[in-house]
């Protein structure tokens, strides 16, 4: 991989369609070249429900990217999700046909490829193949087998898939758009990447990503991916309840969510006011933010509901160290943690995407609504380094020069020089003693 190397995520949300530039600097962390957004208006629920409104909003996040980064974009790394993501189990067998050579990428690689052959309900396709770990001749947790011997190999895969039809809408809107789509990410994947640690994912830990149209989760243990799901509630679904529950548009129930919005109806007071303006020739409407509170309690505590029964589902619920995450846009409701712990019963934090981001001016990208931009940047080099580390073994053994003797061959060589040097002795009869 080029240390020059650029890569673009692009994130079409629900909300908001977001493409960030980014390179990694000499210390391994993403530097930030420039960011594009604008409101996703053809996308609904995480899928594209038009297909000409969302190819002019990704134009237009695309050219505001191009023109702060100063870097010319073809080629992007697209987040997907919505509630046709599904998620299966599956393990996978290659028997090796000599056993005494390493284990290579290769061999990995064409399992990965034996799964993307399996046989699927119609209309749909396998996005992610994902090991989680290998048995070598019987020999189990295994996390990585390159290097090691042996003549049968399995895996346990998490197999991720999605409807092919709203997996084309994603690549025909990026085409349309005149952009090509280097790969496909889930977006909870991405949103891990860049909001949790190596640590944490090794301790055990459970992830939300609250957007605009769902929520995805997505659990890790032993660092390895071990479930993920969609949960069809979002930021969205709190916007209408207060529309509804307080008699108001749309965007004032938005303003009212991001200024005075809190997940914990007890903590306010009773006596907190704030004055709507009213239509034409209305009198202001008021609206008490206990009342606001209650209503987006009541909504965030089905969300965490949801999330509880997900990591029951998982079966790691009792050993999720880590706690529970909690990322994108819906992150940002004050005290959100609070109720989080309240409902699952676990620790909780807000993800931030800095686990991998270097110092940058823009203030914004620090916070949890580009957890998935950012994660796919990450994803990215991170596809690069492997492709790179492997394509960088199958060229060393292709060059390499002829194998090294092994012992019983340089021993021979050895007794024959020996047995020559004697054989020269005698017949020049040379004698140790003078």
């Amino acid at each position: 991989m080029h240390s020059d190397e650029i890569i673009v995520g692009l994130d079409i949300g629900t909300t908001k369609i977001c493409a960030i530039v980014g390179k990694k600097n000499e210390f391994g962390k993403i530097e930030v070249l420039g960011m594009g957004k604008t409101d996703s208006l053809g996308v609904n629920r995480g899928v594209v429900r038009n297909i000409n409104d969302t190819t002019e909003a990704i134009k237009i996040a695309i050219a505001e990217a191009e023109a702060k980064s100063g870097v010319e974009i073809n080629k992007v790394y697209v987040g997907i999700a919505g509630q046709h993501i599904k998620s299966l189990q599956h393990r996978g067998l290659r028997v090796r046909e000599n056993g005494d050579e390493e284990i290579t990428y290769e061999d990995i690689d064409k399992m990965i490829e034996d799964m993307h052959k399996l046989a699927l309900p119609p209309g749909e396709k396998i996005i992610h193949v994902l090991p989680e770990e290998f048995i070598v001749d019987g020999e189990s947790e295994i996390k990585s087998p390159v290097g090691m011997c042996g003549s049968r190999l399995e895996a346990n895969f998490h197999v991720i898939t999605g409807q092919i039809l709203h997996i084309q809408n994603i690549y025909r809107c990026v085409q349309k758009a005149g952009i090509e789509v280097a790969d496909l990410i889930l977006e909870p994947i991405a949103s891990a990447a860049a909001a949790l640690s190596d640590e944490e994912k090794e301790a055990g830990i459970a992830m939300v990503d609250i957007g605009g149209g769902t929520s995805d989760v997505a659990i890790f243990q032993d660092g390895i991916l071990r479930h993920t799901a969609v949960i069809p509630l979002g930021g969205n679904i709190i916007t209408e309840d207060i529309k509804e529950g307080c008699m108001i548009m749309k965007k004032q129930a938005e303003l009212l969510k991001v200024r005075f919005g809190s997940a914990l109806a007890m903590d306010q007071h009773e006596n907190e006011i704030v004055s709507i303006p009213g239509l034409r020739g209305r009198e202001p409407k008021e609206i008490s933010i206990k009342n606001l509170a209650h209503i987006v309690q009541a909504r965030v505590e089905e969300m965490m509901e949801h999330m509880a029964y997900e990591t029951k589902c998982s079966g790691y619920e009792k050993r999720l160290i880590g706690g529970i995450v909690v990322t994108g846009g819906g992150a940002q409701l004050r005290y959100i943690n609070h109720l989080t712990q309240y409902v699952t019963g676990a620790d909780a934090r807000t993800g931030f995407p800095t686990e991998h981001l270097a110092d940058t001016p823009i203030e914004d990208l620090k916070m949890p609504m580009y957890s998935t931009a950012i994660g796919l940047i990450v994803v990215g080099f991170n596809e690069l380094e492997r492709k790179a580390l492997s394509e960088g073994v199958v060229r060393s053994e292709s060059t390499s020069t002829k194998p090294a003797p092994k012992f019983d061959e340089k021993m021979t060589f050895l007794k024959g020089w020996l047995k020559k040097g004697k054989e020269w002795l005698e017949e020049e009869d040379v004698d140790f003693n003078d």
